[in-house]
């Protein structure tokens, strides 16, 4: 994949709908976040963004760990504990990864840094950096890629502006 650097020509997506609110979001998604960090004592890095349904484990808070630049979109779910086996485990999500919608990362796995976890996925064993894994139980689908924060394709800004000019996006 090669990289293509943004440049002032490129078009932007219209924001719509709820996007048009994004300062508000971003305001609520930055007080939960310290919200996790100084009362359960999450280790998020302050960069972080997350929708505000994804579901951290409070059960055991000091295990999860969520490294800058990285994304949990809705519904998605990191869990640190499992009481029918006893296991409290520290659960890492590592710098610039994108965790998708209602996907769910099982206590003690670690996901490489600059990885994608696709939506819906059971994530049960920890993801090598720079992986694209999907499905239940996750696979590894690709390896080697690059990625920007949160997770974005280096490619990513040449197809929105694409779809842009075509008034698609």
């Amino acid at each position: 994949m090669s990289e293509v650097p943004p440049t002032p020509t490129m078009k932007k997506a219209r924001k719509r709908g709820l996007n048009r609110l994004s300062a508000l979001r971003n305001f609520l998604v930055g007080l939960r976040r310290t919200f996790y960090v100084k009362a359960f004592g999450m280790d998020i890095h302050p960069t972080v963004q997350m929708s505000l349904s994804a579901k951290l484990d409070r059960t055991f808070p000091p295990g999860v760990h969520v490294g800058a630049y990285s994304y949990l979109a809705f519904e998605s779910r990191i869990l640190t504990h499992d009481r029918t086996r006893g296991l409290y485990l520290h659960t890492r999500i590592g710098k610039n990864c994108f965790i998708g919608g209602r996907s769910m990362i099982l206590p003690g796995v670690e996901i490489g840094d600059g990885s994608v976890v696709g939506a819906g996925a059971v994530v049960t064993k920890s993801v090598p950096p720079g992986s694209v894994v999907a499905g239940n139980p996750a696979r590894i689908i690709r390896s080697g890629i690059k990625v920007g924060p949160y997770g974005r394709f280096l490619d990513a800004d040449a197809t929105e502006s694409a779809l842009a000019e075509q008034g698609l996006a």
